[in-house]
């Protein structure tokens, strides 16, 4: 394959968004759509990437770093227009340019490497991705001619009504002989409904130049769907998601009703895992085999193992072995790792903590930075008490030590092994292995202290 650079168009407010945020940083699938669209082609051996950035354009710079070139459309006048503020950047580049929207998240990768082939079997100047639409009203059309070759693009607004029964749509995607291209940027012309520099107009320009003009058209039209407006945006959400649903569903995996499930393209599922109703798993989330996980849980950058059970949590940031049992009402926070066989019952919190096999947290905790060691029973109400005010102190629970109920393990401590911490007791000290620790002030009784004169003053 030739040469390639990729160069993508995200200088549009968006006015339809109604938003603050540039219209490509809007997400789709947990990710910047404009974002989404360099991942699709990280992988097709571009050697750069150049984005092209007008309004929200530092935010935009700022998002993406060191993923590509930056170009500034300062007035927006057209996709022509802004193509041709690339060519300072690109202008003596030999090779192919991919040229591809910002806000159209949906395209795969493998509808453009279909492009790029196409491109180079035929050895077009340019080569048009193209989508048979069911309703192509505000696309532009491909005007053919009687041999079937592209002849030209035309606008909605500058169609004739016989050219805008055409349902073959332009996807505003094309791959070019980088050498053919700029040459054609000189030649266009403002003179049309919008007052504005059409790239689509290059087409023409080729075609009456001599030039072969080649088009792909996609087998799914919704990878051309560009987002414009927050309901566009919710149906791009839509459909990335059912894409990912079902190729879970082929690859093995439950889930129970796919219309309430969310999971990012990105995440990975093990073979009969269930996924529950409510089940959002967002980022780098990996699931292993045979869990079941949900209702309601939400799972971000987790790595989870084989044969868990995780329902009405909220996990981010962390790790669960295997053979864990977790909920309802749990909250795991960031750095935390949960080892084999654990139980983590309703309402409690882990954070910053590495809990040890077969360790039980049966309900109404508070664990944070703290080393849980493996048998380990901490009952209700335990919590650890880690920071001071300035600093957060970690807590060293050993192996099969027992905790009773209601019990402040005042951090920095350590409970030693098979030791005993007495319910309602408060620790300061560290207590040693095998040892009973009760911390708590004797109990005392004033017997008659409640008067008929306290009851008259209610």
């Amino acid at each position: 394959m030739k040469q390639l650079a990729a160069l993508v168009l995200a200088a549009g407010k968006g006015t339809r968004m109604k938003s603050k945020l540039p219209k490509v940083l809007h997400k789709v699938g947990g990710k910047a759509m404009v974002e989404r669209v360099l991942d699709t082609v990280q992988d097709l051996g571009v050697e750069l990437n150049v984005v092209i950035i007008g309004f929200g354009g530092e935010a935009v710079q700022t998002y993406l770093g060191e993923r590509a070139e930056f170009v500034v459309q300062a007035e927006q006048n057209g996709t022509g227009h802004a193509v041709k503020m690339a060519q300072p950047v690109l202008g003596q580049y030999e090779g192919t340019v991919l040229l591809l929207c910002g806000d159209t998240p949906l395209v795969t990768r493998a509808s453009l490497e279909a492009l790029l082939a196409e491109h180079e079997s035929t050895g077009a100047a340019a080569t048009i991705l193209t989508a048979h639409m069911p309703d192509p009203t505000g696309y532009g059309r491909i005007i053919r001619n009687a041999e079937g070759q592209v002849e030209r693009i035309v606008e909605q607004k500058d169609g004739k009504p016989e050219e805008l029964v055409v349902q073959e749509v332009n996807t505003g995607m094309y791959a070019f002989d980088s050498k053919k291209l700029w040459p054609c940027l000189d030649q266009l012309s403002a003179d049309n409904a919008q007052g504005e520099l059409y790239i689509t107009d290059v087409v023409g320009i080729l075609v009456n130049g001599g030039e072969r003009v080649s088009a792909y058209m996609t087998k799914d039209f919704e990878e051309s769907l560009g987002v414009n407006s927050r309901v566009q945006l919710a149906e791009a959400e839509s459909i990335l998601r059912c894409r990912k649903n079902k190729e879970l569903m082929d690859a093995g995996v439950t889930i129970i009703d796919p219309n309430n499930t969310y999971v990012a393209p990105e995440v990975t599922v093990g073979p009969d895992t269930i996924l529950h109703p409510g089940t959002v798993l967002e980022g780098t989330t990996v699931i292993g085999s045979n869990c079941e996980i949900g209702p309601h849980t939400r799972l971000t950058n987790v790595i989870v193992g084989d044969d868990n059970v995780i329902h009405f949590t909220y996990g981010h940031d962390c790790e669960i072995k295997n053979g864990v049992d977790i909920g309802p009402y749990v909250h795991l926070r960031p750095n935390t790792v949960v080892g084999d066989q654990v139980h983590i019952g309703n309402f409690v919190e882990v954070k910053n903590s590495n809990i040890g096999t077969g360790t039980k947290f049966p309900h109404l905790s508070y664990i944070g930075d703290s080393d849980v060691g493996p048998g380990v029973n901490i009952g209700c109400g335990t919590i650890t008490v880690n920071y001071d005010g300035k600093v957060k102190h970690r807590t060293t629970i050993s192996e099969g030590a027992f905790v009773g109920c209601n019990s402040n393990l005042v951090a920095p401590v350590t409970i030693g092994k098979y030791s005993y911490v007495g319910a309602g007791s408060t620790i300061t000290k560290d207590v040693p292995d095998r040892a009973l620790a009760v911390g708590r002030a004797k109990q005392m009784v004033k017997e008659n202290w409640v008067t008929d004169e306290t009851f008259k003053k209610k």
